[in-house]
């Protein structure tokens, strides 16, 4: 992911470009970033998923250095907004309107 880590300052006209409205950008961006986030949500529940052990005895709990190791990876990435905002910007994300298109066809 090419995204940014950190906060950036964004021209809004930057972002009503792709659609030609910016309140549909922002709508665009934010499902595409619940689709990163779910699909990151799933790949590190199924990677913490090897460490789950069958008992629920607090005594046996014990720290695992690669399951510590995978959850820092996670917590580093860029958050889900900043990758749907780079994707949307570089316009690698597909999205249609069908009430526009329903104008359209009249």
């Amino acid at each position: 992911m090419a995204a940014e880590s950190t906060t950036v300052t964004r021209d809004m006209r930057d972002l009503e470009t792709p659609s030609g409205n910016i309140y549909e950008s922002i709508s665009v961006i934010g499902k595409r970033a619940n689709q990163i986030a779910l699909n990151v949500k799933e790949e590190l529940n199924a990677k913490l998923q090897e460490f789950a052990t069958s008992s629920d005895n607090l005594e046996e709990i014990f720290e695992n250095r690669e399951q510590i190791e995978i959850s820092r990876h996670y917590e580093r990435m860029p958050k889900p907004t900043l990758v749907a905002i780079h994707e949307f910007q570089e316009g690698k994300v597909y999205f249609r309107n069908p009430a526009k298109e329903k104008e359209e066809d009249k």
